[in-house]
């Protein structure tokens, strides 16, 4: 008996293909972004006060204890930023390390719009599968960028 249908292969070969694609296209369009993109404290970017200065996300999410195990995609570009942790304690150290998270945040934000291009070529149970998978697989970062914002802008004021 076969698993795996040969169109059903190639699909989720183009599938696997096309987020790679995506993910990296997206992180490269944002690493050329001028950091001066991110000092205007944007709507979307923004530490509210309900956030707490980041601790709201560790209430609700654990952030302390599984952020160390996210991947750092900045690895995978040569002029990338790596977050995993502070490059300086100094003002200015602190204000590029909020700006580069910032940075990060928008790329995850962008990582999940294509996700209903998907339903182009896949049937739409599957579809709605990609728009799940772009959710899931961002969140943690995006949670995990506006807790360590929060905590670098308290630091900060």
């Amino acid at each position: 008996m076969q698993v795996f249908s040969f169109s059903l292969f190639w699909t989720i070969v183009i599938d696997i293909a096309a987020w790679a694609f995506f993910h990296l296209a997206i992180s490269a369009l944002c690493l050329r972004l001028p950091l001066a993109t991110f000092q205007n404290e944007a709507f979307w970017s923004r530490i509210y006060p309900w956030e707490k200065s980041g601790a709201l996300w560790d209430r609700l999410f654990r952030v302390k204890a599984w952020k160390g195990r996210l991947i750092d995609g900045a690895s995978l570009f040569r002029s990338g930023y790596q977050k995993k942790t502070l490059h300086g304690t100094g003002r200015e150290d602190l204000q590029t390390f909020a700006e580069e998270t910032e940075r990060a945040e928008l790329t995850h934000w962008l990582s999940i719009l294509p996700a209903p291009l998907f339903f182009l070529w896949n049937p739409p149970m599957v579809g709605w599968l990609m728009i799940v998978y772009a959710v899931v697989f961002n969140l943690p970062f995006i949670i995990t960028q506006r807790y360590n914002r929060g905590r670098i802008k308290k630091m900060l004021s």
